[in-house]
């Protein structure tokens, strides 16, 4: 075995057992509670912040009791537990497809801890498993040359706003918004500076700005993290309106509005959480 092929088996054994490391966080409920805690909320909502730039493979959540009630009582609470986690994970832009188990235990073995004060241990029984599982990152191949003729390339969108006409809607493609927040990622901001330039030579057309979310359920809008309200597709629309406009864009020629989960894209959940315009009026000189 030459130490090439060592080098390479150690790289492969050390990205996998990286890969396959799990996150892990708990959720504590009150005595014969499923509603989640404003504290214990405020921790998981920072838990799924950390979750951003992972790709994830697998959620699962496991909702536990204490050692008091009926088994079929705790069985019941503990399922009730489990779901109202999985609502917050879909109100924050979580998609459900990565949500492999949602799953109520009963209850928990009363020792399970060092610990000897009986109602702190139960405590720690109330409770909510999540454990999140990454994808294992695929083995970079190395690409070959293909010498065949590319397609023709696609138009950017400043050159969809310089032809746009009454009707057509316009996507922003490269436009990232953060997770459960209005606000975009710093590279975006240079990606609308060129939208706005291009908007404001096409001063002759009027737009509205539709704001849309991902993954939550029933075409529901998502909570914005910031307020607390579940208005983040309106957020997001509002958010651009105010951008063009410290651009100079004429508020006149703009409305924005949020269209919550409405019309899904049906690819990656991600493309979901976007913004587009759609051209509602072209005012054509008059001869």
């Amino acid at each position: 075995m030459t130490k090439l092929f060592v080098l390479i088996c150690f790289t492969l054994c050390s990205i996998f057992s990286f890969s396959q490391k799990e996150l892990t966080h708990e959720v504590y409920f009150n005595t014969d509670k499923f509603e989640v805690p404003n504290t214990e909320e405020n921790r998981l909502l920072l838990f799924i912040s950390t979750l951003n730039d992972i790709d994830i493979e697998s959620i699962s959540i496991f909702g536990f009791c204490d050692d008091r009630g009926a088994d079929t009582y705790n069985l019941l609470l503990s399922q009730q537990r489990a779901d109202a986690i999985k609502a917050i994970f879909a109100n924050n832009e979580i998609s459900e497809d990565l949500i492999s188990n949602v799953d109520g235990k009963g209850e928990i073995l009363l020792k399970i801890v060092e610990e000897e004060n009986l109602l702190k241990i139960r405590g720690l029984n109330r409770k909510v498993e999540i454990i999140v599982k990454p994808k294992v990152p695929k083995p970079v191949v190395k690409k070959v040359v293909d010498s065949t003729p590319k397609p023709k390339k696609e138009k950017g969108i400043e050159d969809l706003i310089k032809e746009g006409n009454k009707g057509d809607k316009i996507l922003f493609k490269n436009i990232l918004f953060k997770t459960g927040y209005a606000s975009v990622t710093p590279s975006s901001k240079k990606i609308l500076d060129s939208i706005a330039n291009a908007l404001l030579e096409r001063e002759d057309i009027y737009f509205t700005i539709q704001g849309h979310v991902c993954c939550t359920q029933y075409s529901r809008d998502a909570v914005n993290r910031q307020t607390k309200k579940r208005d983040l597709s309106a957020a997001r629309a509002k958010y651009v309106y105010d951008y063009f406009a410290k651009k100079g864009i004429d508020k006149k020629r703009m409305r924005h509005i949020g269209l919550r989960r409405k019309f899904p894209l049906g690819g990656d959940p991600e493309l979901d959480r976007r913004v587009e315009i759609l051209i509602t009026y072209v005012n054509k000189p008059s001869n």
